[in-house]
């Protein structure tokens, strides 16, 4: 019989609410839970380790992306028990990404009888994450949207920050990857995924695979709101590596020297200003429970 540990940011909510997930859990015999419950994504690590120590072998993270990213960060290096999603938050990229069901449902029969799949991180300015970082255009967006508005109106939200960002204008970006200098100009975003969809289904990395030992790298050299309706256009309807305005690699080290102090994000989640990212990847660091594949007919 598994040891589930619950981790729940207990201000989201999906389905039923944790009453739910309680009862759901209980019913299927699992009633020596370990439950903690976390008011702010940042104190999930605590309960993590908490949880792993206690002798958890299976690991349910009941929240939105920031949630799951710093969970993700708090799992030990050395044998750490797989991890399931329950997508309470706003934008729940890591679940998309998966095909994990954003209700509580499905998303739970995925985390008691789904299968098992290891996956690389990534890891920046030593924290590590699932789908995305980057810096400049992406991280303004996250880091001045409202909370109380995106509680209110989801995705939308973004929408509102996201025009303000693309007036921010570009600046003098140096990207190097795997030690070899690959951009050497002035851009609005840098981008390094892990997983390849952002927030609305649309493809940025359309190749990214997280099982592979590798991370995908982009810039954006758009300025201005029209240029960057031109890339999210392009990457809407085809792929992203097309547009004039994008350039794309991918690698196991990425270091970025920005002209200025500029947020960073990952995975939803913004970081303070700085002048420097170090990006590796952590080949097939964790294990996720994803849906079992399809059988074909």
């Amino acid at each position: 019989m598994k040891r589930i540990a619950v981790i729940a940011h207990a201000t989201k909510t999906l389905g039923g609410g944790l009453p739910e997930l309680r009862e759901r859990l209980v019913a299927a015999g699992y009633d020596d839970l370990l439950w903690y419950e976390v008011e702010k994504s940042r104190q999930a690590p605590k309960r993590v380790r908490r949880a792993v120590d206690e002798g958890a072998t299976l690991l349910l993270v009941w929240g939105g992306d920031g949630t799951v990213q710093r969970s993700i960060d708090a799992l030990p290096t050395h044998e750490p028990p797989p991890l399931a999603i329950l997508p309470a938050g706003t934008a729940n990229l890591f679940a998309n990404n998966l095909g994990v069901p954003i209700d509580l449902e499905g998303a739970l029969d995925v985390a008691l009888h789904g299968a098992d799949r290891r996956l690389d991180v990534g890891r920046i300015n030593g924290e590590r994450f699932g789908v995305m970082a980057g810096a400049g255009f992406d991280a303004r967006m996250i880091a001045e949207t409202d909370k109380h508005m995106k509680e209110r109106v989801g995705r939308v939200a973004y929408a509102w920050t996201g025009l303000r960002a693309t007036r921010a204008g570009r600046q003098q970006m140096t990207v190097r990857v795997d030690g070899e200098r690959w951009f050497s100009g002035k851009a609005s975003c840098v981008l390094v995924g892990n997983l390849g969809t952002i927030t609305g289904g649309i493809s940025a990395f359309d190749d990214a695979r997280p099982d592979d030992g590798r991370l995908e790298v982009g810039v954006v050299t758009a300025a201005g709101p029209w240029q960057w309706a031109r890339v999210l256009t392009r990457m809407a309807v085809g792929r992203s590596d097309k547009s004039a305005l994008v350039s794309m690699t991918n690698g196991r080290r990425v270091d970025v020297q920005l002209k200025r102090k500029t947020p960073y994000e990952l995975d939803g989640g913004d970081r303070p200003p700085t002048r420097r990212l170090k990006i590796r990847v952590q080949p097939l660091a964790i294990t996720v429970r994803v849906p079992l594949p399809t059988v074909q007919q």
